[in-house]
């Protein structure tokens, strides 16, 4: 049997010049549309990944090696103008923050036709329909009175929704999501998890969900890449790193989860797996 090529395919190592070792020979695959869960505490080099697979590192600061096979061809050989035609077209990202991700003195239409014009040479009409689409598939307003307000009217929930529209403007490949629900609510966290799915499902995006939140990643991923220290220790499916964990490391995240200590592993993986379900009911 031929196995696939799988969409992306990471082998690398970052270091800083005040922090080197970062990332030491990481080695990640994601299949096309597949989710796939990161976790690791703060200072684990998550957000490096999530940074350098779009080629978005300073390389004055850092120190990137290895490749990042994406669709069959390594980013690491492509120039700056062959990475701005890919980033935000085939590869989107989606930060922690969404208010400063969005420009606070520009209406939410205008960042959104900005972000369209990027990568597509159709008129206003053309954009206009695109926005729309990309608003309403995130549950948000797509009427004038919304694409006329700025970042400071909008909830924190609703920002983010209008950067994750931006982000699936052009349908990527591959979406990348480091810490997009943290700053949430838990209502919000949910519904937000809940639309990364349908997403995943209705535009066939894969998804690279980044969280310290384990039980969130099971919630949502095929797969769970655990991250040590600038190190994968363990990837695989949400029920076997529940069920059988078999790094040390993991064994901590799992203990450490607020749990009575009597509760099974797969008791925990069914609330995970719930969790997202249970919050929108108790909206």
């Amino acid at each position: 049997m031929i196995r696939e090529r799988p969409l992306l395919s990471v082998q690398l190592s970052v270091g800083y010049r005040t922090k080197p070792g970062v990332l030491k020979d990481v080695k990640l695959e994601i299949a096309a549309g597949e989710i796939v869960g990161l976790v690791g505490q703060s200072g684990s080099g998550k957000s490096t990944l999530a940074m350098a697979i779009p080629r978005l590192l300073d390389l004055r600061k850092a120190n990137v090696t290895g490749e990042i096979v994406f669709q069959g061809e390594d980013l690491c050989q492509k120039g700056e103008s062959q990475l701005r035609a890919i980033r935000g077209k085939q590869i989107s990202i989606v930060l922690q923050s969404p208010l400063t991700a969005l420009n606070p003195a520009l209406r939410i239409g205008f960042q959104l036709r900005e972000a369209w014009r990027a990568h597509a040479t159709g008129g206003g009409a053309e954009s206009l329909t695109a926005i729309r689409a990309a608003l309403t598939s995130v549950s948000l307003p797509s009427v004038d009175e919304f694409l006329a307000r700025k970042p400071s009217q909008l909830s924190v929930g609703q920002a983010q929704r209008v950067v994750i529209a931006m982000a699936i403007l052009h349908r990527p490949a591959l979406l990348i999501a480091d810490e997009a629900t943290s700053a949430l609510d838990a209502i919000t966290h949910a519904e937000i998890l809940e639309l990364f799915g349908r997403l995943n499902h209705e535009m066939g995006t894969a998804i690279l969900y980044i969280s310290h939140d384990l039980l969130s990643v099971a919630a949502l991923c095929q797969r769970i890449a655990i991250l040590n220290a600038g190190q994968i220790v363990e990837c695989d499916t949400p029920k076997a790193i529940f069920n059988s964990p078999s790094h040390p490391y993991t064994r901590t995240l799992i203990g450490a989860l607020p749990t009575r200590p009597e509760q099974a592993p797969d008791r925990l993986l069914t609330a995970a797996l719930s969790a997202s379900e249970t919050a929108l009911c108790q909206k």
